[in-house]
């Protein structure tokens, strides 16, 4: 009985370990990161772009901080060469996000959170048309806008994640609002949008927990969704984001995906991409 005991404890504090189901790959779940920890995550997302000869590459390095069990930030920095078929710095974002409700029980758990996102990006809006790009392609017309490396902007959201046992599922709701590049201005595109998603996890392998340096593997699909809201330039698509994730130690975690168009109608740059990420996480750094 002790043993056993000290096995739950051990699990309620490992960190990525506690709820690995509900570490989404395409989205953030309403739960944070332990309070008092640091985490570094490297994420790597490769794109086959339309009417260009290469594949497009963006790197996202980011900073985690777990303020508080209800706060979490993170800083992030974007490079990559998707707009200008050279690598270079875009710019940075901060995110935060604020739990404000909890429901406890055996095996299962509520959380609810709002977020809020920003970024000053100085990529300009149409890639070069020289050597490396095809003079005959259609002109570049891209109403996909994101905050992670093309568009200047804000947004705000709220998130639900239902946890029971070994399933986790949740759903977001949040607005973008578009700005001017720090050089460019935005081209004749919308510059609101709403975007939706539903997600869910399951915790394949181990089991049954004996330890919480034993290697976690969760499944994931995803579907994410968005619609632009300006008139005249409106469109939708919505994706689906299957992935593997293995949580190594309690402590580190490795993300494989993939995302590609279920349907929609909305002009875009690339419709499918590749995920590689890895993140490693620190825990009760800040404590006295």
């Amino acid at each position: 009985m002790l043993k056993k005991l000290s096995i739950l404890l051990a699990l309620a504090g490992a960190g990525l370990s506690a709820q690995a189901q509900e570490l989404y790959v395409s989205t953030e779940p309403a739960s944070n990161m332990p309070a008092n920890s640091f985490g570094v995550r490297l994420t790597n997302k490769f794109y086959p772009l339309d009417h260009d000869n290469y594949t497009g590459y963006r790197l996202q390095p980011e900073l985690m901080f777990g303020i508080s069990k209800k706060l979490m930030v993170h800083a992030s920095g974007f490079f990559s060469n998707v707009m200008e078929n050279r690598f270079k710095a875009e710019g940075a974002g901060l995110y935060a996000k604020y739990r404000f409700l909890s429901v406890d029980d055996v095996k299962s758990h509520f959380r609810m959170a709002a977020f809020a996102k920003g970024s000053i990006i100085n990529n300009p809006y149409t890639p070069p048309m020289d050597g490396n790009h095809d003079h005959n392609a259609p002109a570049f017309n891209n109403q996909d806008l994101d905050l992670d490396g093309m568009t200047s902007g804000v947004s705000a959201g709220i998130v639900a994640t239902q946890l029971v046992h070994k399933l986790a599922v949740s759903g977001s709701l949040a607005y973008d609002r578009y700005m001017n590049n720090t050089q460019h201005n935005l081209p004749y595109v919308s510059r609101s949008a709403l975007n939706y998603t539903l997600s869910a996890g399951y915790l394949l392998l181990p089991r049954k927990y004996k330890s919480y340096k034993q290697t976690n593997v969760n499944l994931y699909v995803e579907f994410l969704g968005k619609s632009n809201l300006d008139q005249y330039r409106s469109g939708y698509y919505v994706d689906v984001a299957p992935a593997v994730q293995l949580i190594i130690n309690s402590n580190s975690r490795v993300d494989l995906g993939y995302r590609t168009q279920l349907f929609g109608d909305m002009t875009r740059m690339a419709d499918q991409s590749f995920l590689v990420r890895y993140e490693y996480n620190l825990y009760n750094i800040f404590k006295k």
